[in-house]
């Protein structure tokens, strides 16, 4: 049990996974202390984990908790979770699905899944437990109040979507890791899509295409995608120009780039 990263988390998961024989620990990466799909005596179950230490990392698991009965059947099921003030660790237990990442490139049999997700995701209604998550990382990359009332609204948000949550298998589809859901204007989660498309080797207008599929774009006010596509290519190019190494995060700001250049906003990274 080598790959399980200690005794006490060892522990901590044995009451709910029995004896542990097997971990399987993803090639994709995660955005966890831990996460690996663990066989045991109860069953198979795919775990991940953040440290018990305040802060993001901490708050997006226990959203993650919280918001997984209100995201069914569009997410896999939370079965068990263990934390505690002295236990040094939060950790989920979800049903293991077999799945894979949607393909977002250009001619992929994937994208009308990938639509049709979205579209469940905007029937979601917003839940209590999230009225107060106010969605609000690209507040500080609008121009004014009135940009900013653009980014307000009551829809339920995934925000982080991209081909490895977006997944498919033998038994159905979903939309995972729900680490950082909040309330906002339904359209954000199609422009994030577009944005994904056009680093995928979509041009804008083929994205923009496939977006017109989903509900909450076609419904929303030009003005809005607009003021969210300038926000958006600047957080990505400051964070970009923050982490030169990182190959992907210039990829994506260029793909914002050029999303913003096709729909003529001017200025837009300033």
């Amino acid at each position: 049990m080598n790959d399980l990263p200690d005794a006490h988390f060892r522990a901590l998961v044995h009451p709910n996974t029995g004896e542990v024989t097997t971990v399987d620990i993803p090639d994709h990466g995660c955005n966890s202390d831990f996460a690996a799909i663990i066989n045991g005596e109860k069953g198979r179950f795919f775990v991940k984990a953040m440290f018990n230490n305040p802060g993001g990392r901490k708050d997006s698991i226990l959203r993650e908790r919280a918001i997984n009965p209100s995201v069914q059947p569009l997410s896999p099921r939370l079965l068990w979770s263990v934390d505690g003030d002295d236990a040094g660790w939060i950790i989920l237990g979800f049903e293991a699905i077999e799945e894979r990442g949607l393909d977002f490139e250009p001619g992929s049999p994937d994208l009308p899944l990938a639509v049709d997700l979205l579209n469940r995701a905007a029937a979601l209604e917003l839940p209590d437990v999230a009225r107060d998550w106010t969605e609000d990382r690209w507040d500080a990359y609008v121009g004014s109040d009135e940009e900013l009332a653009f980014l307000r609204g009551d829809a339920l948000l995934h925000t982080d979507i991209n081909p490895s949550n977006l997944t498919t298998g033998s038994s159905g589809s979903w939309i995972i890791d729900w680490s950082w859901p909040t309330r906002g204007p339904a359209f954000i989660d199609p422009a994030c899509f577009v944005v994904q498309l056009i680093s995928a080797g979509h041009s804008p207008e083929s994205a923009e295409s496939w977006a017109a599929g989903c509900t909450a774009w076609s419904n929303a006010d030009p003005k809005a995608i607009d003021v969210f596509a300038a926000a958006y290519l600047r957080m990505l190019r400051t964070i970009a120009d923050r982490r030169p190494d990182e190959g992907w995060l210039e990829a994506m700001a260029e793909a914002a780039r050029a999303w913003t250049d096709h729909r003529g906003i001017p200025e837009a990274g300033r």
